[in-house]
């Protein structure tokens, strides 16, 4: 992937080494264990779930002054670089239907950080707070990546990002304000079901952002797609239930399979258009 150069978002904090505790209980390995079966790793605001278990209130929203990211933190810049990219599209995008959009703020942690949705941690791999409209990340995610999930490369990275700027595009849209009223009153096979598509369409959003992305500033490099479906396939709700327990049970799904998630990332990436990401209304995923 073709970023070094490209300008980087202004919109970063940097918590790491920040020391941050959390009341109430601590927090365990059970605790760690149930929150990764709720959020699958890619999920909306997990921290609300190990918030819950820890028996204390959601933290306060935090907000630090931007510093300046270490010069070797090759990482760390990327992050603000795709970050800067998202912005740019996206602004482009709104702007074109007469909006302007609201730019996310993004969050480097490490261990555990406070949220406006709970305690934030790393174990729950990087989320999207729409009460506070930050994404939280733990760069380490990508060392998991590579290590239990097999997948590497720039582009797959920028995936993850993207995906979870996408849900900061449902929720100044709308969308989420929509689902989170419909799931209010569905049965939980039917709001898992919702779930599903909120998350798929965010792997479109993801798509839309990299078609556009390229074609004005012709980032993609042979291969960077390919890395990308691999990331889709290997965060579907199959592949992960299959991995943590040997079986899979469709209706628990939360985030698709993985076959969904490269189909409406590809669907974003082929079209680069909002208009093609409307899961909602597909009668088949």
């Amino acid at each position: 992937m073709r970023w070094k150069g490209n300008r980087q978002s202004e919109n970063v904090e940097d918590r790491r080494g920040g020391g941050y505790r959390p009341g109430g209980r601590s927090i365990g390995i059970g605790t760690i264990a149930i929150a990764l079966l709720a959020s699958y790793f890619l999920g909306v605001d997990p921290g609300t779930v190990i918030g819950m278990l820890a028996g204390g209130p959601a933290p306060s929203q935090i907000e630090q002054p931007a510093r300046p990211l270490p010069a070797d933190d090759e990482t760390a810049r990327f992050v603000a670089t795709v970050l800067a990219d998202t912005e740019d599209v996206w602004s482009t995008i709104f702007r074109a239907s007469g909006n302007d959009y609201p730019e996310p703020r993004l969050v480097l942690f490490s261990g555990q950080t406070p949220t406006a949705c709970g305690t934030g941690q790393s174990a729950s791999g990087p989320f999207y707070c729409p009460a506070d409209q930050k994404v939280y990340i733990d760069l380490g995610f990508f060392q998991l990546m590579k290590q239990r999930f097999k997948v590497s490369g720039q582009f797959a990275q920028a995936y993850v990002i993207a995906h979870e700027v996408g849900h900061h595009v449902q929720n100044v849209t709308g969308i989420m304000r929509q689902v989170e009223s419909a799931r209010g009153r569905a049965s939980q096979s039917q709001a898992n079901a919702l779930s599903v598509r909120v998350e798929l369409q965010a792997d479109c959003f993801a798509g839309v952002w990299a078609r556009n992305a390229h074609k004005a500033r012709n980032i993609l490099e042979n291969g960077d797609i390919e890395a990308a479906l691999n990331a889709a396939t290997a965060i579907g709700d199959d592949a992960l239930q299959k991995q943590a327990q040997g079986y899979v049970v469709p209706d628990s799904f939360t985030h698709g399979s993985s076959a969904q998630r490269v189909r409406w990332f590809k669907r974003g990436i082929d079209s680069g258009q909002i208009s093609a990401c409307d899961t909602f209304s597909a009668t088949t995923l």
